[in-house]
C-alpha cells in the first residue's frame, strides 16, 4: 500500500471530511476510512464486504474483468504449465520462486511430515460410518492443536513455520482417512517416495491385498487441481481464518474455521453441484431441455460450473483444468460412464451457444475439475475436501501475512441496527 497525495472529501450535513486514497501496485484505489467512525460517527454498510478491503497483501491479486489470477505476480497458467503443486506451495508462502536446493530442501521437510499421530485414529472412530468427510476433517484439523501444542504460539515465528509446514504436510493424510473411514477400509499411511498429488492418490485408493500404480497423467491432473486452487485472494473461507486469527486463535482452529466456511455449498461446494446437476440431467438426450431452462428468466435453474462471479470475462483457470480433463477422459474414457458423457456434450452444445458466449458464461474451472474428480473414482462428498487440500496452503500463507503484520487488529465488523431501541422489561403476568 502506497500513500498518495490523492483524498476524497466526504460531506455530511454541514460537515466535510478528507479520507485518505491510497493506490495499489494493481486494482482499484481504496479509500481509508478506519477513522471515519471516531470523526464523523458514522459507519459505512457493505453487506458482503463486496467493496471493503478488509487488510493489504502482497499474495494474491485477481482482476475479474480480465480474467487474470496472479500468485506473488506470477499468472497462474504460467504456474499451472510450468510448476508444480508444492514450488507453488513455497512461492505463496516465501514470496519468490525457490531455487533448486531450497525447493529439494521444502519438498523433503512436507515430505517428512505428512504422517499423522496415530493417536489421531482414534478421532475417526467417533464419527458414524456415513459422516460427511467435510465434518470429519473440521474436528479432526481443529483436534492437531491437541497433539502438535509444540506449534501453536503464534508469537513464535520458528514455530508459526512449523505449523504452516505441518498443515500442508498433514491435510491430504487427513482427508484421505476421511475417505477411507467414509467406505468402510484401512488407513493407508502416506509413502515418502511418492511426490503429493501421487501420494495422496495413493492414500486414497490403495488397499493393503495388492499393489496400487498411480497413472503419471492423473498424478498430474490431481497436481494442477492442487495448484488451480491453492488461492483466491479475500475470499469466504479466506476472510474467515484471517477473522478467526485476528483473535490470536492457534493455526489449526484458524484452518478448521476455514475449511467449515468452504463446505458451504456458494463456496467450496460448487464442483460437487456441478456434478449433482450432471445427474438430474441423466441423459445427453435431455440438456437441450435444461439449456432451454436455463435461458427462461422465470426458470430458477442454473447451469451449474458456468461463469464465475468474480470472472466476468472467463476463469483463467478452466482452460489448463480443461486440458487436464481432456488428458483424463482420453486415458480412463467416458463409455460407461453416463455423468460424462453429459459433461462433455453439456460443454460441446454450451460452448457453440450464442446466448451463453455472449454472457461470457463459459465453463469454469468447478466444471473441469468435478469432471476430472468422477473419473478417477472420488464420490462427489470428496470433492470440498480436495478443495480443502488444495486451499490449505493459502489459507497458511494469509494466516502467516496476517501474524507478521504489526497493525493486525481482532476484527470488528459494525452493524446497521434496525431493532428495538431501549425498552423496559415487563412483567410475565402482565404480558
Amino acid at each position: 500500500m502506497t500513500d498518495t497525495t490523492k483524498s476524497a472529501t466526504l460531506t455530511i450535513g454541514d460537515k466535510t471530511y478528507e479520507l485518505p486514497i491510497y493506490s495499489p501496485t494493481a486494482g482499484p484505489d481504496v479509500v481509508d476510512i478506519r477513522k471515519l467512525y471516531g470523526t464523523a460517527g458514522v459507519f459505512t454498510y457493505d453487506p458482503g464486504f463486496t467493496s471493503t478491503a478488509s487488510c493489504d497483501s502482497t499474495i494474491t491479486f485477481i482482476d475479474g474483468d480480465k480474467g487474470i489470477l496472479l500468485h506473488r505476480g506470477y499468472p497462474i497458467d504460467q504456474l499451472a504449465e510450468k510448476s508444480h503443486y508444492l514450488e507453488v506451495c513455497y512461492l505463496l508462502m516465501n514470496g519468490e520462486l525457490p531455487d533448486a536446493a531450497a525447493l529439494e530442501d521444502f519438498e523433503t521437510r512436507i515430505t517428512r511430515h505428512t504422517m499423522v499421530h496415530e493417536q489421531m485414529h482414534n478421532f475417526f472412530r467417533g464419527f458414524r460410518r456415513d459422516a460427511h468427510p467435510m465434518a470429519t476433517m473440521v474436528g479432526v484439523v481443529g483436534a492437531m492443536s491437541a497433539f502438535y501444542h509444540d506449534s501453536t504460539d503464534i508469537n513464535d515465528e520458528w514455530q508459526r513455520e512449523v505449523a504452516a509446514m505441518r498443515l500442508i504436510a498433514k491435510v491430504p493424510t487427513i482427508a484421505a482417512m476421511a475417505y477411507k473411514y467414509s467406505i468402510g477400509q484401512p488407513f493407508v499411511y502416506p509413502r515418502n517416495d511418492l511426490d503429493y498429488a501421487s501420494n495422496f492418490l495413493h492414500m486414497c485408493f490403495s488397499v493393503p491385498a495388492e499393489e496400487y500404480h498411480v497413472d503419471p497423467i492423473l498424478s498430474r491432473a490431481m497436481d494442477r487441481i492442487f495448484t488451480l486452487h491453492a488461492d483466491h485472494e479475500q475470499n469466504a473461507s479466506t476472510s474467515t481464518v484471517r477473522l478467526a486469527s485476528s483473535s490470536g486463535a492457534n493455526p489449526f482452529a484458524c484452518i478448521a474455521a476455514g475449511i467449515a466456511c468452504l463446505w458451504g455449498p456458494a463456496h467450496g461446494g460448487a464442483n460437487q453441484a456441478c456434478l449433482e446437476m450432471l445427474k438430474e440431467i441423466g441423459t445427453p438426450d435431455r440438456i437441450p431441455e435444461f439449456i432451454g431452462r436455463a435461458k427462461d428468466k422465470n426458470d430458477p435453474f442454473r447451469l451449474m460450473g458456468f461463469g464465475h462471479r468474480v470472472y466476468k470475462n472467463f476463469d483463467p483457470r478452466a482452460t489448463v483444468m480443461k486440458q487436464s480433463a481432456d488428458e483424463v477422459l482420453d486415458l480412463l474414457g467416458i463409455e460407461d460412464n453416463p455423468i460424462l458423457q453429459v459433461a462433455k456434450e453439456l460443454e460441446r452444445q454450451a460452448l457453440e451457444d450464442p446466448y451463453f458466449a455472449d454472457k461470457k458464461l463459459f465453463p469454469n474451472v468447478d466444471f473441469y475439475s468435478g469432471i476430472i474428480l468422477e473419473a478417477m473414482g472420488f464420490p462427489t462428498s470428496m470433492f470440498t475436501p480436495i478443495f480443502a487440500v488444495s486451499r490449505t496452503v493459502g489459507w497458511v500463507s494469509q494466516w502467516k501475512e496476517m501474524i507478521a503484520d504489526p497493525q493486525n487488529k481482532i476484527g470488528r465488523p459494525r452493524q446497521l441496527y434496525l431493532g428495538e431501541t431501549q425498552r423496559d422489561y415487563v412483567d410475565i403476568e402482565k404480558r
